[in-house]
């Protein structure tokens, strides 16, 4: 069965709904604004909404006739510039889409109101390009039962608008966790394979994705396409190995597995295909995820509370029972699920958000439920794909945003991503030999960093058999260069201080965060002018509106390659956390590496157990999985010319350093400093 097939029996079964509403909204944007008998301050809206739906009315006819797939390039680019103009840089400062704009216009209720419902639409394009009447027809109801109420002078209240909008949220969840749970886990939605296959005819197939494409996407596919076929399959091989190397190493059966969620970005669909054939000899069906460059990042973190508007215990429960049932649908299926295989890409301008008072904002209540409702979510699909059975692999690479010398740091994070496995395996088992020798470490900053810290390492009982460290290889986590722990919590104390640190995207400027026994007391940075604008800036996007994490990590990164590149190139801004956290050593706040899998013992290349798995609260899972997890992990790395030492300190209270003034000083691990070396003979 194919993706077609899937959608045609609720396209057949909501059909009369669907052209009927269609023709209401089509007769609404061709009115003008005086014409609409409703309140003169909102007509604006209600005309520009209709008018963009009906672009979306006319994308899924030309779906049904089959022209979307044969779509030109031309075409295509002037369609995608068509529904995503609202929200690029020179348009959001007039678009609804811009809760700023809408609440200049609307006031501020429905000012947030009517642009997160907007935003709202302008997500639906993707299922629109797909066939699907699902969303884009309940939108337009939704849109047409706010419009009838505004147009009754006595039922018309805000009151009245906010609950047709909170009920149309609450009875659509089970609509929404299905789509989500079946494209999570049925490789039968195959729309994006039709596209892949497509990819060998040219570039025209990236404007029918239904993304916003950017000269990214473009010239990536266009770079891509010089590459030999020899050069893509060692690309698509150094990815699926890892994978697979990955359930090998933890000693999981991929056997029992029969298919692989592929996250890929849009122009990188040669080594995909590559990537899917590898995968099929694994009999491993694809489960592909697209994505694409942000047509505006600001946009994304305008709206990323929206929730807020109708967040509430009901919601939130019913959200959790409709996911659970979906899950529960499709539990062999489920079950069947091996993990994400991820490509990454890097190069975009660094993003440093503005804050408006014009967005919504959760409530600290909403806050609370909104981490219950992450860690519920987590749990349920704990449930039906198994921690224990699954694995994934991460790999990256630049995209032309990064300069003009692209493709020299494409060809330099290629090598990358296929250094010497033995030669860090050896480096890296060294200093291991030397923490599992530690009470604690000492990490401490210089040239202006603040860091301060120790960390409590875990007690081995028999050093002949167990370890504390893992020796991490190029498996799960490409590239290769790092060792770390979960470190304990008790005693873990002092300031983590690092002067520009990009995570998840976002820039944060001389961040500092205090731990007192392994969990975070304070903290702040220097991105806004107000303090309390930058502790919030912290809380929702490092503690994800915890009060408060643990240090779920501590790792030494040994890749001074990685490193060397960031600093010939200039893009240490632009590096991902992937190789970033590579490049010094990190800290994690959140869970643990191991969460979820705690006990599924793993060995190191030297056959010992790595036995520092859980800390203090992970461990709670055998009481109340809801204490153990937080379902989160940031990486926040230190670069080598910010640390001043790396030492540990045995129960006799000798110390042993491991890296001083930036340099690794464990004996036969000196080579590890030469692209260090070579980096200071350049600045000479």
């Amino acid at each position: 069965m194919s993706y077609k097939e899937l959608y045609r029996e609720n396209n057949e079964n909501i059909k009369e709904r669907y052209e009927i509403v269609s023709e209401r909204i089509r007769t609404i944007s061709n009115m003008k604004e005086a014409e609409l008998s409703i309140e003169e301050k909102y007509a604006s809206f209600f005309v520009k909404i209709s008018k963009y739906l009906v672009k979306l009315q006319d994308v899924l006819e030309m779906e049904k006739e089959g022209k979307l797939l044969s779509l030109s390039f031309e075409d295509g680019e002037k369609l995608n510039k068509s529904l995503f103009n609202e929200i690029t840089k020179e348009n959001y400062e007039s678009s609804f889409a811009n809760p700023t704009f809408a609440v200049k216009k609307l006031g501020k209720d429905f000012g947030q109101m009517f642009s997160a419902i907007y935003a709202s639409v302008i997500r639906c394009i993707p299922s629109v390009f797909q066939g699907d009447y699902t969303f884009l027809c309940i939108y337009q109801e939704l849109i047409l039962e706010i419009y009838t109420t505004m147009q009754d002078e006595e039922g018309f209240t805000y009151k009245a608008i906010k609950d047709s909008y909170y009920w149309f949220k609450h009875d659509y969840i089970e609509v929404v966790m299905e789509d989500r749970v079946n494209k999570l886990i049925d490789p039968e939605y195959d729309y994006y394979r039709t596209l892949i296959d497509s990819a060998k005819d040219g570039i025209d197939y990236l404007y029918r994705y239904g993304f916003y494409i950017s000269n990214d996407e473009i010239e990536s596919a266009k770079y891509l396409e010089t590459f030999s076929d020899e050069e893509i399959q060692k690309m698509a091989n150094t990815y699926t190995e890892g994978y697979r190397i990955g359930f090998e190493v933890t000693g999981k059966d991929l056997t029992i597995k029969d298919k692989v969620e592929i996250r890929y970005p849009i122009g990188f669909e040669r080594m995909v295909a590559a990537a899917i054939r590898n995968f099929e000899k694994l009999n491993l069906k694809p489960i592909l995820k697209p994505f694409s460059t942000s047509a505006n990042k600001q946009f994304d973190y305008d709206h990323r509370e929206d929730a807020g508007l109708i967040l509430d215990k009901a919601i939130v429960e019913r959200g959790l029972e409709s996911y659970r049932c979906a899950f529960e649908k499709k539990k062999t299926q489920a079950r069947g699920y091996a993990g994400p295989a991820v490509i990454e890409v890097f190069g975009e301008e660094p993003f440093s958000p503005i804050t408006k008072e014009e967005n919504v904002k959760l409530s600290d209540k909403q806050q609370k439920l909104s981490v219950y409702n992450k860690s519920e979510s987590s749990q349920i699909v704990n449930k039906y794909i198994v921690g224990e059975e699954r694995s994934f692999t991460i790999i990256a690479y630049p995209i032309p945003s990064i300069g003009e010398k692209y493709k020299e740091i494409f060809a330099e994070t290629v090598k990358l991503n296929t250094l010497d496995y033995n030669f860090y395996k050896d480096m890296q088992q060294k200093i291991i030999d030397v923490l599992d020798t530690g009470d604690k470490a000492h990490i401490v900053g210089k040239n202006g960093n603040k860091t301060d810290l120790y960390v409590n390492l875990y007690k081995l009982n028999d050093p002949t058999k167990e370890t504390i460290f893992e020796n991490c290889v190029a498996d799960v986590n490409i590239p290769v260069g790092e060792v770390f722990t979960s470190p304990v919590l008790k005693e873990t104390t002092g300031k983590l201080h690092v002067s520009q640190v990009y995570l998840n995207g976002l820039n944060f400027i001389n961040l500092e965060i205090d731990f007192k026994d392994g969990m975070i007391e304070n903290y702040t940075c220097t991105n806004f002018e107000s303090e309390e604008d930058n502790k919030k800036y912290i809380k929702d996007n490092i503690l994800m509106n915890h009060e408060t994490l643990p240090m779920g990590e501590f790792a030494i990164g040994t890749n001074t390659v990685a490193y060397k590149m960031a600093d010939t190139y200039k893009i240490a801004d632009k590096m991902p956390i992937l190789i970033a956290e590579k490049t010094g050593p990190h800290f994690a706040v959140g869970d643990t590496c191991y969460s979820y899998d705690e006990d599924n013992m793993t060995y190191n290349p030297d056959k010992k157990a790595i036995v520092a798995r859980d800390n203090e609260i992970s461990i709670l899972r055998k009481e109340d999985y809801s204490k153990a997890y937080f379902n989160c992990h940031t990486d926040i790395t230190i670069p080598y010319n910010e640390l001043g030492r790396i030492s540990v300190i045995t129960k006799s209270g000798e110390s042993k350093d491991i890296i001083v003034d930036g340099r690794f000083v464990v004996p036969g691990t000196l080579k590890l400093n030469e692209p260090l070396d070579e980096m200071d003979r350049m600045t000479e």
